[in-house]
Formats: C-alpha cells, structure tokens, sequence
C-alpha cells in the first residue's frame, strides 16, 4: 500500500497516519534520502516484521528521489508520503494521481494564519521578539498545527536554497513536530525553544 497525504492540517493527517500505520511506525525524512536508499525501504524486509508500516515525511522537495517513487508503487509495505504541498504540474504527480491515493487535508484559515509566518521569519532573526509575538495567539492555536505551518516556510525557504541552514533548520523542526507526539513535555516550550534556537541554527 502507498498512500499520499499533503496539505498544511497536519492534526488531522497525523490522526489518520495513526489509524492506518498503527501507533508504531517508521519515520522517514525525505530530506535526507538519496535514490539509492529507495529499494531498501520500498522493498527491503524487516526482521521483525514481514509488511512494514512506513511515513516518508516532506519528500517533494528532494526532487531526485520523490521522482524515483513511480518505480516503487508495488511496495509490499505500508507507505504514506507526507507532503504539505504538491506541484500538480510535474510529471511525477500527473503520474501519481492515477496509481495511488492523494487525500488532502485543508487547514481552514483563521486570524492567526498570516502570523505565524511573520513569527518564523522574526524568529530567524530575533527569537525573545518571536516568543512575544507567540503569546499573542497560543490560546486559540495547536501546536501540531503551529508547528506544521512552521515546516511550510520552511519548504519554501529550502526549495529555494538547499543549502547547510536551510537543511538544519528542516531537521531541527521534523524532530520538533516528532517530539511534539511523542512527548509529555508542554508543547509549547518546546515550540518556544525551537522558536529562540532558529537565528542560531
């Protein structure tokens, strides 16, 4: 099974990613995958498991490898690619769209939608500013959802320039958005210590 989730509710993805892959699956960073890692996650066994239970997040923006993925949609495991956006006129998704289910899960708009990308660009530069700013909306808003518009810019910011910070940055937030399910410190301050730690990364 392959599957293919994108939009910016990472919430409600998540939910259904844990539904389907159970609470114990894999994770992938698609940023950090070349094409010939591929086979072995596509197609290599586990030992403990005959049918693994896999989620690739964010690979699109790796271009080489996410148009490798057309070879491998026979996977014997269960698969879900985790994108927040797809580009609809590439060959690779023209190719998809037809062999593979692609759900999307729209994030309706709110007040705090534009200011939390004013928070990540000022925190990039001047984080105790950024946390002020925080404050403001921490109220009426998620920090799985924060946190997922977080990686949204910084998509942007990385398929504009792939370059070393851009990288640690996306690192740096992909283990954020991991420990924000997986952990039971606040969210928030861990959302916070991100936010102060981003102008040096």
């Amino acid at each position: 099974m392959l599957k293919i989730f994108t939009g910016e509710d990472r919430v409600h993805a998540n939910q259904e990613i844990t539904a389907m892959l159970g609470p114990n699956y894999e994770i992938i960073e698609g940023a950090d995958l070349v094409p010939t890692d591929l086979p072995s996650i596509f197609q290599g066994a586990s030992l403990f498991a005959e049918k693994r239970n896999i989620l690739i997040r964010d690979l699109s923006p790796n271009t080489p490898v996410f148009e490798k993925i057309p070879e491998y949609l026979n996977t014997p495991h269960n698969i879900i690619i985790l994108e927040l956006k797809l580009n609809k006129r590439s060959n690779v998704y023209k190719i998809l769209k037809d062999q593979v289910e692609i759900k999307e899960f729209t994030m309706s708009k709110n007040s705090n939608f534009n200011l939390v990308f004013d928070i990540y660009h000022t925190a990039k530069k001047n984080g105790p500013k950024a946390l002020k700013m925080l404050d403001k909306i921490k109220q009426d808003e998620d920090p799985i959802r924060f946190c997922g518009l977080l990686i949204s810019q910084v998509l942007k910011d990385y398929s504009r320039n792939q370059g070393t910070k851009e990288k640690r940055v996306l690192h740096e937030l992909s283990q954020l958005d991991l420990k924000l399910k997986s952990t039971s410190f606040e969210p928030w301050l861990l959302v916070q210590s991100f936010l102060l730690r981003l102008s040096s990364l």
